[in-house]
């Protein structure tokens, strides 16, 4: 999929509108078509279609659901994860309270680099506010920072171990 602004570069270029140009037909500043084109402001949607219909085009945006690409860890990690925030609630976050601070400090015994240190610092702060919809998003996310905090999860444990091996004989 293209980028927003290389959908608005693509169609200056096939219409030969020039930035000047662009600024004139939809009111926008060139500026900010500048930094529309050369990412140092990013444009929404609504933006981009409103500035291709000044060229004569129309924006489409197909959504489609797209499997990751996990490594092994990753997709068995994950799959712990979710299991886990199906059981997730203020309640249960309470009750697991003192395992995941003795996790989080042993955690900070063994890991050293910034990204770790900085992935505990989130965790210790989602747990310390008991922000419950922010841990699930943690738990089930597929994006690269949800990927990357769940390497240093503080929920090990947790998990009944029946339950454990469920999950990861499925996974397999």
């Amino acid at each position: 999929m293209s980028s927003r602004r290389d959908v608005l570069h693509e169609v200056m270029l096939e219409t030969g509108t020039t930035q000047s140009d662009l600024a004139r037909l939809s009111g926008v500043r060139q500026s900010s078509i500048s930094q529309f084109l050369s990412g140092k402001a990013n444009m929404s949607d609504e933006q981009l279609s409103r500035l291709l219909a000044c060229m004569g085009f129309c924006l489409e945006v197909v959504r489609r659901p797209v499997a990751p690409e996990l490594t092994r860890s990753e997709a068995r990690s994950w799959r712990l994860h979710r299991q886990l925030s199906t059981h997730l609630t203020q309640a249960s976050l309470q009750l697991w309270l003192p395992r995941i601070e003795r996790n989080l400090a042993r955690l900070r015994g063994g890991v050293s680099g910034q990204p770790h240190l900085r992935n505990l610092d989130r965790w210790e702060s989602l747990i310390e506010r008991s922000d419950v919809p922010c841990l699930h998003r943690v738990l089930t996310g597929l994006d690269r920072e949800s990927i990357e905090m769940r390497e240093v999860s503080p929920m090990g444990g947790l998990l009944a171990q029946d339950e454990r091996a469920d999950v990861l004989r499925a996974a397999s």
